[in-house]
Parts: structure tokens; C-alpha cells; sequence
């Protein structure tokens, strides 16, 4: 699984890495990217020989593990047989991925267009919103992420949206549940969820119902600190939104597709929304490919009336077969349900254990296999291991657990003061063993800059 080292290659490949390419979200000068040879299943590995439990899933995309033998076989079939194909012709590798897709969506989400990833789907399942109702401003939470497109980002809550904001996208942000830093004051799950639903609806009534198109949550919010909504928070939205006219969207971009122990994660909840947005784990990004999956009634809007946009590669034929071999095999070899089981009996169990143990660990949430270690310099105060958006020296803390993670051969997913526990839907008991044990004593370098240390 791991070939011979060649620190040579490793360099040649860095090297016009840093002469020619440009990196997102970077400072180009301040990176220093790996160069990684070669990936399998739960692993991937650099050219001096090391090799690293990937507990990030690359970007919480790659659900069913690096290389999955169906998909690179349906990927190299479909490239022998029709490579690519303008999307307003009808193809059997498309009709079927849009096929098994509708058939894993709650309600009657029926209808898939395709895009090339999340932050498209967004971006047209905002368009639709606002054509089928025939107003403007669509709500979003503050801890979210919605792509970096022009509408996505600006629909995103977290910091990487300020250089992009103008103020006038139509906007409007609105805070979420998040009881263990409760913005309402709030001491249980319930008087969370209400809480927040009453924020929520004077949010609109300040706004004007009539001019607000959409509602759009993450249904789990990824990565801005993997928040479970409390039960009755989303039928709650269902409501307000059914009540006023408002389109209710749900971006399952990160939480679909096996991650959280489900198809979907709305599956957990009982809620159907009008538009659902997914990518990352329909084909776990082997060949770019994203969506919007449309309910019956907004689909009508555009029976007689043209819909206004469309992509090149929209279900292109390479991304569809590999969606195809994706959803087969999770259905064959039961990966949901393996993502399910993990989280149940290992990752819930291992993760809130050492919570019990490590005062830097606040907070354990999640389920399946998407989980995030809320880390914290005081247990009792809640404070944050490093200050929102921290950098430099300030984020030393944090750095130096990503550092001890790295040193113990797991790649971890950290974001401000969280780790997020998010492997492959794959991986077996005796991985997610292995990555427990690594985070385990990575976590002994955040205790000691806690107040307890």
C-alpha cells in the first residue's frame, strides 16, 4: 500500500508546486504543502515514506476512502466508451445517477441538476429560490459554510467571507443553535431550540416575510463546528418557512452521503426541504461533481419557463459514472451503515472517553463518522483553546496539536479551536482505533495550554 520512498520525486513535485502553483485561502508565501505520492483507503502517504491515517477525509469528501476499485473502474469504462458530452443531450451514465440520487433524497426531490461542485449548487439553488417566489433576500446562519462562489460565499457565515462581502447580496444572517455557546442564554436543548426559532422568526418579521426568497442551513453544520441541531429545530424552520412562503434549503453538501450515519442527513430529523444541495460524497470527488435536488413544485416553475443557468460540464459523463459506481457500492457493501455502527460503538464512545480524561476537551459532538472535539483553555468558563479567527501566535496552541497529530501519523481536520474526527464512511474499528490513540496524545500537547496545566 505504501510504495518505496523517493525524497528526490517528493522534492521535484514540491518544487514546481511552489515555482507554478496557486493555492485557495493562502498566503502563497507562508505554505508549505506536502507532496503526497499516493493514497489508499483510509491512508495516504508522502515520498520520505510516511504515511498518514487521513481523518479529514481530504476536505470531508472522500466517503468511501482513496482509490475505491469499483469507481476507478466505472471511471475508466466510461472513458473508453464516451468521455464527454454537452449536457442537453440525454445519456445513460446521467439518467442513472440522477435515478439513484432522487432515490436516496427525502420527499420528492425528484429532479437533480448537476453542477461541478457545492458552491454551484448553491449558487442555483438560490437562483431557482428567487425566481420560483419572485423575491430577494435569503437568510443563513452565522457559524456556516457555503462555498466560495459570488452568492455562496457571501451567503457563509465564518470570517472567509469578509473580503468578498459588498453588503448588497441579499443577505441577511441570523444566529443558530448551538447550545454549548448558547447566543440565547438557553441551559437545555429545548429551550435552545425554541429559543433560537423565536430569534429566527423576529429575524424575518424585521426583515419582511414577502421579500425573503429562501432559508438555507447546512442541516449539520460542517465545518463550523460540526453543530447537531436540537430536535424540533429543523421542523421548526420547516414551519416558519412553509407559513410565509419561503423556500427552505437545505446544503447537505458535507452531510451527505453516509457522513453522519444516513443517506442524508435529514434523514435523522424527519424534514424535507424544497431544495437540497450536495457534492463532496456523491462520488467522494473522484471526478468533480456537485447538485441541486428539486421538489416537484419548484421543478414546475420551469416546465414553460426557461431556467436561467447552466454549466458546461453539467453531469458530465465521467463524474456521473463515478457517482453511479459510488452509490452502488455504498449500497452493496453497506458503508452507510458501516459510518453508522463506527460512530455508535467507536468514534461516540472513544471520543467522549477522552474527553473525560483531557481538560482540553469541552465538547464532543456529532455522529457517524463526523464528529468535532470543541477544545477549550478553561472546561468550566468554555473559553476557546485560541480566539475566533486566531492566527499567528495566537493560534500557537492549536498549530502545535495539528503538529502532534501530524508527528503521529493522523491528518486531522482543524478548524479555529476544533479538531473534527471526519474519516472515511470506510474505516474499519481497528483504524479509527488507531486515529483515537494518535489523537489521544496529540490531545496532551492542548491540555498543556489549558488553565488547568
Amino acid at each position: 500500500m505504501n510504495p518505496l520512498a523517493d525524497p528526490q520525486v517528493g522534492k521535484a513535485v514540491k518544487a514546481a508546486d511552489r515555482a507554478h502553483v496557486f493555492h485557495s485561502w493562502s498566503a502563497q508565501g507562508l505554505i508549505d504543502p506536502l507532496p503526497v505520492a499516493g493514497a489508499e483507503g483510509s491512508y495516504f502517504w508522502d515520498y520520505d515514506g510516511n504515511r498518514y491515517l487521513d481523518f479529514s477525509s481530504q476536505l470531508v469528501n472522500t466517503n468511501i476512502g482513496h482509490q475505491h476499485p469499483k469507481v476507478v473502474a466505472a471511471i475508466q469504462e466510461q472513458a473508453g466508451k464516451l468521455c464527454t458530452i454537452a449536457p442537453g443531450f440525454a445519456v445513460d451514465v446521467r439518467s442513472e445517477a440522477a435515478r439513484l440520487i432522487a432515490g436516496r433524497t427525502p420527499g420528492d426531490l425528484d429532479k437533480i441538476f448537476f453542477t461541478n461542485g457545492g458552491a454551484e449548487a448553491v449558487e442555483n439553488a438560490v437562483r431557482m429560490a428567487r425566481l420560483h417566489t419572485g423575491r430577494s433576500k435569503v437568510l443563513s446562519a452565522y457559524r456556516s459554510y457555503h462555498g466560495a462562489t459570488a452568492a455562496a460565499i457571501n451567503l457563509t457565515g465564518d470570517p472567509r467571507r469578509w473580503p468578498s462581502d459588498t453588503a448588497s447580496a441579499g443577505v441577511v444572517h441570523f444566529w443558530g443553535p448551538y447550545l454549548y455557546r448558547s447566543h440565547f442564554h438557553a441551559e437545555t436543548e429545548a429551550q435552545e431550540c425554541e429559543r433560537a426559532l423565536a430569534h429566527l422568526e423576529e429575524t424575518i418579521a424585521f426583515e419582511g416575510p414577502q421579500t425573503i426568497a429562501a432559508i438555507i442551513l447546512e442541516t449539520v453544520v460542517g465545518t463550523a463546528g460540526v453543530l447537531v441541531p436540537p430536535p424540533g429545530y429543523l421542523a421548526g424552520v420547516r414551519e416558519i418557512c412553509d407559513r410565509h412562503g419561503i423556500v427552505f434549503v437545505l446544503d447537505e453538501v458535507m452531510a451527505g452521503f453516509g457522513r453522519t450515519g444516513r443517506w442524508f442527513a435529514a434523514d435523522h430529523f424527519g424534514v424535507v426541504p424544497d431544495l437540497l444541495t450536495f457534492a463532496k460524497g456523491v462520488n467522494s470527488g473522484y471526478v468533480p461533481l456537485g447538485g441541486v435536488a428539486i421538489s416537484a413544485e419548484i421543478a414546475a416553475t420551469f416546465d414553460r419557463r426557461p431556467y436561467p443557468g447552466g454549466l458546461t460540464y453539467s453531469g458530465h459523463p465521467l463524474a456521473c459514472a463515478s457517482a453511479v459506481a459510488t452509490i452502488n457500492a455504498m449500497e452493496e457493501e453497506g458503508i452507510v451503515e458501516n459510518a453508522d455502527r463506527i460512530g455508535e460503538t467507536v468514534l461516540g464512545p472513544g471520543l467522549r472517553e477522552l474527553a473525560e480524561r483531557h481538560p482540553s476537551v469541552g465538547e464532543v459532538r456529532g455522529f457517524g463518522v463526523f464528529w468535532a472535539l470543541d477544545l477549550v483553555k478553561d472546561k468550566a468558563t468554555h473559553e476557546p483553546l485560541v480566539p475566533y479567527n486566531a492566527a499567528g501566535e495566537a493560534n500557537a496552541p492549536m498549530a502545535a496539536f495539528a503538529a502532534a497529530c501530524k508527528k503521529n501519523g493522523l491528518w486531522p481536520f482543524v478548524n479555529m479551536n476544533r479538531t473534527h474526527v471526519v474519516p472515511p464512511c470506510t474505516i474499519t474499528e481497528a483504524e479509527a482505533k488507531e486515529g483515537l490513540s494518535a489523537l489521544d496524545a496529540a490531545l496532551t500537547v492542548a491540555d498543556g495550554h489549558t488553565t488547568a496545566a
